[in-house]
């Protein structure tokens, strides 16, 4: 490399690095060395180095492992309805769909409002909206508030966080299904191939790039998802609802265990790194070149 292109390199990434370490890294190995302590978060009180013992006891918080199932639970309900819904809408509106760039527009819309603006939104509808809906119609088995109760309220927060980001998803899918080469299609179909087979044998394939993009980022976004979490149930109803983020919070500023809650935050880091790298590292070996 010519030392001119060293210093432009230098120029344009070195910015961008200092942020992220600034940022990002320091801040993780700080982190790190907090979860050895036991600490209260007040800089005017001392820390005092106790080792394992946070990671020791969160392995055997009962609320923290019921934090973990909760967490599980929903991102396999939000990664699986967030990814088919999304991939089903973008198969629509790439055919010969009338009308497809407006569906595409205000499918696209719910991604561009914020998780605690998203929250607030969707509890006044399952509180009032669904009061008001079930009166009406009679259906208050099933228009009733969600969030009161400890089964639903698990169900409301899945349904919130994929009606945000199917959109998002959407978006990716489209632009990997308009990379398929049109003579490819047309082949094909000449040969027979419709339908279902078409998809699977034909397009699901070559759109293996944008599935493994977008289960990576609904796999990690529903393990670390916190605002909309915060604002639609804040946990409740009697912690059913309490997810990671949302356990690793309340046990740093509600409870003042900094050090305990750096330990569950380190354990959850390691936890979603395993689920996101096996993933990627086998939706990869799937995917297949023009």
């Amino acid at each position: 490399m010519k030392r001119k292109d060293w210093y432009w390199n230098l120029l344009f990434v070195g910015p961008t690095v200092c942020i992220f370490s600034l940022v990002v890294l320091v801040p993780f190995v700080m982190g790190i060395s907090y979860s050895f302590v036991s600490w209260d978060g007040i800089a005017a009180n001392a820390k005092r180095f106790i080792g394992f013992t946070n990671y020791v006891s969160a392995m055997s918080d009962t609320r923290f492992i019921r934090s973990a199932v909760k967490t599980f639970i929903f991102t396999a309900g939000a990664v699986v309805l967030t990814n088919a819904l999304g991939l089903i809408v973008a198969l629509l509106v790439t055919s010969k769909m009338k009308l497809a760039g407006v569906v595409r527009t205000f499918y696209f819309m719910p991604y561009l409002i914020g998780g605690l603006i998203l929250g607030y939104i969707w509890k006044f509808i399952f509180s009032d909206g669904f009061a008001i809906i079930g009166n009406v119609t009679g259906w208050k088995f099933i228009f009733f508030n969600w969030l009161l109760n400890p089964t639903f309220a698990l169900f409301a927060l899945i349904f919130v966080s994929t009606w945000q980001t199917a959109g998002y998803v959407m978006i990716i899918y489209i632009s990997g299904i308009q990379t398929i080469p049109q003579d490819l299609i047309e082949a094909a179909e000449v040969d027979g191939a419709h339908g279902w087979k078409l998809f699977w044998h034909i397009k699901f394939p070559l759109i293996m790039p944008a599935f493994t993009i977008s289960l990576f980022m609904t796999l990690s976004n529903s393990f670390k998802i916190f605002d909309t979490n915060l604002s639609l149930t804040a946990g409740g109803p009697s912690n059913a609802t309490e997810l990671f983020a949302m356990n690793i919070y309340n046990e740093i500023f509600l409870n003042g265990n900094y050090g305990y809650g750096q330990a569950k935050a380190v354990l959850f880091f390691i936890i979603v790194a395993i689920f996101t790298l096996a993933q990627v590292s086998i939706t990869k070996k799937r995917e297949v070149g023009l």
